[in-house]
């Protein structure tokens, strides 16, 4: 933990060098916190510590750090890790000029600061990581609305978080890593559609949970790794056992 009176300038073996956002070097008298040198540490700044003219994401995260308070001035910052980093910080009041930020990365620090009343705007940003956060922030009312998302990754969130009574309508999802996050969750009845999934990953799922008098139906499967899964449920032994 940086405390105050700690030595100004440290050198870090092996750290990235500091390199203004714009290229070559951090010029302290052109920075108009610059002030803020004569301040000890970590009420100050440092090159190559804590600095917001920096290339370096974690020199500025530091900074912001440090100095909370001058985070909603730089959210119009001309370099996206400045923006990101600032958001982190921010007034959540401020942060919905930043929703439609050219850059992902500031957009995906907004998901997951945003309230709730203003996150719905962000269900079809066009970069699947930032849908990704809405989807796991979301109120649960409004999830629904990504059920047909393009991107599996947010189905696969969905499909965490989906109340049960909505969770059949991705039992029949294309992608496989979604179906077997339904399969996790599912009840019965609508569990048992699944025993006749096309993939063996999912029927296994289905195999573990169930109820023993319907494991019939899997006994004879296809794949060895359900019929295990069935024979350890029956107590009946195992081939060449």
């Amino acid at each position: 933990m940086d405390n105050v009176g700690e030595p100004r300038h440290r050198v870090t073996h092996g750290d990235i060098p500091c390199t203004h956002w714009q290229g070559g070097a951090v010029d302290c008298t052109a920075c108009p916190h610059h002030t803020l040198r004569s301040l000890p540490i970590p009420l100050g700044c440092e090159p190559g510590h804590a600095c917001v003219q920096d290339a370096y994401a974690r020199r500025i995260d530091r900074f912001f750090h440090w100095h909370r308070d001058l985070a909603n001035d730089h959210l119009n910052h001309p370099y996206f890790e400045v923006r990101a980093i600032a958001a982190r910080y921010a007034s959540v009041f401020r942060l919905s000029a930043l929703m439609d930020d050219p850059d992902e990365t500031v957009r995906l620090q907004v998901a997951l600061r945003l309230p709730q009343t203003l996150l719905t705007r962000m269900l079809a940003d066009p970069h699947r990581e930032v849908r990704i956060r809405v989807a796991q922030r979301i109120d649960l009312a409004e999830l629904s609305t990504l059920i047909n998302d393009p991107d599996y990754g947010v189905r696969e969130v969905v499909a965490l978080r989906l109340p049960q009574g909505l969770l059949p309508a991705l039992a029949q999802d294309p992608d496989r890593s979604v179906r077997t996050r339904v399969a996790q969750r599912l009840d019965m009845p609508a569990l048992l559609a699944l025993a006749s999934d096309p993939e063996a990953d999912v029927r296994r799922i289905v195999a573990r949970r169930l109820p023993p008098a319907l494991l019939d139906r899997l006994a004879h499967d296809d794949d060895c790794r359900v019929r295990w899964e069935v024979e350890e449920r029956l107590g009946t032994p195992h081939p060449g056992a």
